[in-house]
């Protein structure tokens, strides 16, 4: 009678060791199969981000007073180098043209005086002059300082045409713009605080 009991603890220390193993193994091969899918991941990724060339863009300094225009080098990076000169939140925005959440902004309710420069390639794209609150939840602007820092297309990702704002520069995805602003220009650029930073005068 003991030696069945004992035969039988035996084999039941056996089978758990088995399983603990088994599991342990196939545990450890799930992770291998995560980092070889998440591998390399777009910190190694080279695909090209911007178009090479040169633009006439309008320099400005952190007053907001015009330098007057200058033809620059555009900006080009790989995704990896994009990544990690920005962050991850900032290449998804900038980058990707995904949107912040509302109300989550840094520069959402910044109002001294200075000039919101590109995050990427640092192209001065608004003053706090024109900055007003839209009551979105994100920064917005009735004007660019210069209409040749920023490009507009059409964006249709959404299943409906929105004007996409880039910068002219680097082709950095900054925002949309509507037609339900303020005077004087009746516009509503509306921003993403991580495609821009706030440089005070």
């Amino acid at each position: 009678m003991f030696d069945t009991d004992v035969s039988r603890d035996e084999q039941a220390k056996k089978m758990t060791r088995r399983i603990f193993i088994g599991g342990g193994l196939a545990a450890s091969a799930a992770v291998s199969v995560l980092v070889l899918r998440s591998s390399p991941g777009v910190e190694a990724s080279t695909a090209v981000h911007g178009t090479a060339g040169e633009v006439v863009i309008v320099v400005f300094n952190n007053d907001g007073k015009s330098l007057g225009k200058k033809t620059v080098a555009k900006v080009v990076r790989t995704d990896g180098e994009w990544v990690r000169k920005l962050g991850k939140n900032s290449f998804q925005i900038a980058r990707q043209a995904d949107t912040e959440m509302p109300f989550s902004g840094v520069s959402l309710n910044e109002h001294r005086p200075g000039v919101f420069r590109c995050v990427c390639c640092e192209t001065a794209l608004f003053g706090s002059q024109t900055k007003f609150d839209s009551g979105t939840g994100w920064p917005s602007f009735w004007a660019p300082l210069a209409k040749e820092n920023i490009v507009e297309e059409t964006d249709r990702s959404l299943g409906i045409a929105r004007t996409e704002v880039k910068c002219a520069r680097c082709e950095g995805h900054l925002g949309h713009v509507f037609n339900d602003g303020p005077e004087p220009t009746g516009l509503r650029y509306c921003m993403n605080s991580a495609a821009m930073v706030f440089v005070k005068a």
